[in-house]
């Protein structure tokens, strides 16, 4: 057959590829036969350099996904039709795979075209079939049962894993500036055999994360379906793959949750069956793109509560959030733990700091108490910063013996050399009428100032204009 004509009637981007079904090297099983001009001036700077009967690698990046497209068409011998979010191009791409006669059993051809786009195309993204439609349309009825977050992502991980008959599925949150990741949810039914991957995640496994973004190879996801998979994975991931081995995981499909142009996690489904392969990536394709939504979100509205309540300079919580904080307790919707102390922290000299030597130095000066009051905090004390020099400490489920030897230290380390002086007023709930938490932030308050007063009495150098500041 005249390939060369044949294609060139295409307007859109169009190529023809030869597949040997008996070939197990990719550089020889898949052949690039010809194509149009339109696809020619895709992959190379001049027509001319284009040559025909070549690995498809010749002209784009290998990719797992790809072969696994061009292998169903193949072998099923029917059209193939995908859309989905190609990190390489960071475009949406839709691809067609559609088989041509060519009078050899064991090499079929294929006619590959593509279109691809900036952003996703809502209307392609629902093109699905009605087992996944159903699935999908669950799947966001799901994320709507409850307002608690976790909790639906729970309920949904576990609903996936039925969906795709898998073993284990699970979401893993990265970070790949940070080196950092987490577990979100995952799922493994009622398998006695199962161990929970919480048991796997040391700080190690990053290593194992970080070769996924290679193993996925720019592509939408990474597949391992059968031995020659498992084989090229194991190029690329030796150690991981070989303890998927020892696990007995032979079947393994992991999808990028993007954002933004950028990698937030992940999710995969193991050890399902090899048949159910395409249903499995249309499911998590269009699952990956609304979860990758949903959990942004979640991120975004993190972040905006932490700015909210987050002193930036200090790192400490701010005046809203002890205001908060003690509105949860006077209405009784999160009552502070009984008994409690509370302490007053004001930091020495900072006015004339600030006039003297700019507020740079003065900024100096309060992250420097800070620092001091998170060194020596316990794990249940909380520090704000409720003013321009002033912090204040809430210690919960705290007796009054342990209170007084926390403020001890503070007050022990209130003057060190070369550090910034603060004073330290405190009460404990004992102290305070009916353990009003109010009540003992004022009579802590109050304390503070007295112990301030004598301070600035030992070092009158450091009195502003005649005020205590």
């Amino acid at each position: 057959m005249d390939y060369k004509s044949f294609v060139a009637n295409f307007s859109r981007v169009a190529c023809v590829l030869s597949v040997d079904l008996k070939e197990t090297d990719s550089n020889k099983r898949y052949l690039v036969v010809d194509a149009n001009d339109a696809y020619k001036h895709t992959v190379v700077k001049k027509l001319e350099d284009f040559v025909t009967n070549v690995p498809y690698t010749r002209y784009i990046p290998k990719a797992e996904n790809f072969e696994n497209l061009c292998d169903l068409c193949a072998t099923a011998d029917r059209p193939v039709h995908s859309y989905f979010d190609v990190e390489l191009y960071n475009a949406w791409m839709e691809v067609y795979f559609m088989p041509l006669d060519s009078g050899d059993p064991d090499k079929k051809t294929i006619l590959f075209s593509y279109e691809m786009n900036p952003k996703a195309d809502i209307d392609k993204l629902t093109d699905l079939s009605s087992q996944t439609a159903a699935n999908v349309l669950r799947t966001c009825l799901k994320l709507r049962e409850t307002t608690d977050f976790q909790e639906s992502m729970n309920s949904v991980i576990a609903d996936i894993r039925e969906q795709c008959g898998a073993k284990r599925c699970s979401i893993l949150l990265a970070d790949h500036e940070k080196r950092e990741y987490s577990l979100l949810c995952e799922d493994y039914g009622n398998d006695p055999e199962q161990v929970p991957l919480s048991a796997f995640l040391t700080e190690e496994f990053y290593k194992v994360i970080d070769t996924w973004p290679r193993l996925i190879n720019k592509s939408n996801c990474f597949a391992m379906v059968n031995d020659s998979d498992m084989a090229a994975a194991h190029e690329t991931a030796p150690e991981w793959i070989d303890s998927l081995k020892s696990d007995n995981v032979r079947t393994i499909v992991i999808y990028p949750l993007r954002s933004n142009n950028k990698t937030i996690g992940y999710i995969w489904a193991g050890n399902f069956d090899p048949s159910k392969t395409l249903m499995i990536k249309e499911t998590l394709g269009i699952t990956s793109f609304i979860l990758s939504a949903e959990i942004a979100n979640e991120q975004n509205i993190r972040k905006m509560k932490i700015m909210s309540s987050t002193d930036l300079l200090t790192g400490v919580y701010n005046r809203n959030a002890m205001n908060n904080r003690i509105t949860e307790d006077t209405t009784g919707v999160k009552p502070i733990e009984k008994p409690f102390g509370v302490c007053f922290i004001d930091v020495n000299g900072l006015k004339a700091v600030n006039d003297t030597q700019g507020h740079l130095s003065g900024d100096t000066l309060l992250k420097d108490v800070a620092s001091t009051l998170n060194e020596f905090k316990t794990d249940t004390s909380e520090i704000y910063r409720v003013g321009g020099d002033e912090f204040m400490i809430i210690s919960t489920k705290t007796g009054k013996e342990d209170f007084d030897r926390f403020v001890e230290v503070l007050l022990a380390n209130s003057e060190r050399p070369n550090r910034a002086h603060f004073a330290v007023g405190s009460c404990h709930s004992s102290e305070a009428e009916g353990e009003d938490i109010r009540k003992a932030m004022q009579k802590a308050d109050a304390r503070m100032y007295e112990v301030k007063a004598k301070y600035y009495f030992k070092h009158p150098e450091l009195q502003w204009h005649n005020k205590i500041v």
